[in-house]
């Protein structure tokens, strides 16, 4: 068994965030470079392609990190992992595989793996705790995605019991903020709809027609936060169970796009398609675990939502294409 006590992480040790460019990776990119480590390394997949199992052994070797996060993933909303089921089972199995496999190989000391909490089943008990895991269907529009990361936290369970390494795993929320993926088919709920509404907005369309009733509740937590949340379960948490990441509060997606054409400044009116599938009716994660650890989380939604929106008409023209 581990011997590890949480403690704070050496500054100086080598320290791998393996998908450093995405939302999830670059904030955390950010929360280390505030906290002062001086070796922080990343791979973009142009550089490594984190599928190819020979090249990530061979990453990992030469440069024996201390750390690792694996905030690496193939992601996407409703219409994408409906659409590309194989893609999100196959590219994440490997991925995490493959960065696993290597970390083992090389004895990274503390591995932080991140998965979604679309692992848990469809209709579990809300707020979700921890336990929920594995006790129910899941949602089918995004299963195969949520094998993958359900997968990713056994293999960190197997870790620990096989080789005694102090790995954890943990479980965001919806996620948002700097550097999401705003594309028409591949993104997010709420990127979605920041993208939909500040171009109605900025073309003085009439009208904005979403998916769904926007009935569903949805918890949503800034990248910012959930870094600042990683960096915090490293240095004080360690256990075989995956914490849960977010707020402990929902909002309907509704009541989200109405926040959303307030901040962009649509005047227009939104329109419904319920013939479009809403997903699972409520995510709301239970939080008592992190809570426990002496975590929660500061960045509010209407300030978030600000701060995105900020961003997003900042890089705008970077992100068409």
């Amino acid at each position: 068994m581990s011997t590890f006590t949480p403690a704070p992480l050496d500054r100086d040790a080598t320290f791998y965030v393996a998908g450093h460019r995405g939302l999830v990776g670059s904030a955390i990119v950010r929360r280390l470079e505030a906290a002062g480590f001086t070796r922080i390394v990343g791979r973009t997949s142009a550089e490594l392609d984190l599928k190819n199992r020979d090249d990530v052994f061979a990453y990992v070797a030469e440069l024996k990190p201390r750390y690792l996060v694996l905030a690496a993933a193939k992601v996407g909303g409703i219409l994408a992992n409906s659409t590309y089921p194989v893609d999100f089972l196959s590219d994440n199995l490997r991925i995490q595989t493959n960065v696993l496999d290597a970390a083992l190989a090389h004895e990274v000391e503390r591995v932080m793996f991140l998965g979604s909490s679309c692992i848990y089943p469809k209709l579990a008990p809300q707020p979700i705790r921890e336990d929920s895991l594995l006790t129910g269907h899941l949602e089918p529009t995004n299963d195969a995605y949520a094998i993958a990361k359900i997968a990713g936290i056994i293999n960190v369970q197997a870790v620990r019991r096989q080789y005694g390494l102090p790995w954890i795993s943990a479980m965001p929320t919806n996620l948002y903020g700097p550097n999401d993926n705003f594309s028409p088919q591949g993104s997010h709920v709420l990127p979605a709809l920041i993208r939909r509404y500040d171009e109605a907005a900025r073309s003085g369309a009439a009208e904005v027609t979403n998916w769904g009733t926007g009935s569903p509740r949805r918890e949503f937590l800034h990248a910012d936060d959930m870094a600042d949340a990683v960096l915090h379960l490293m240095e004080h948490y360690d256990g075989p169970e995956q914490v849960n990441v977010g707020t402990g509060t929902d909002v309907t997606i509704r009541e989200i796009a109405e926040t959303i054409g307030r901040v962009v400044g649509f005047t227009g009116e939104t329109h419904w398609d319920t013939s479009k599938p809403d997903g699972t009716p409520q995510k709301l994660l239970d939080v008592s675990k992190l809570a426990s650890a002496g975590w929660t989380a500061k960045i509010g939604l209407e300030e978030g939502l600000d701060r995105t929106v900020r961003w997003y008409r900042d890089n705008v023209d970077r992100l068409r294409g």
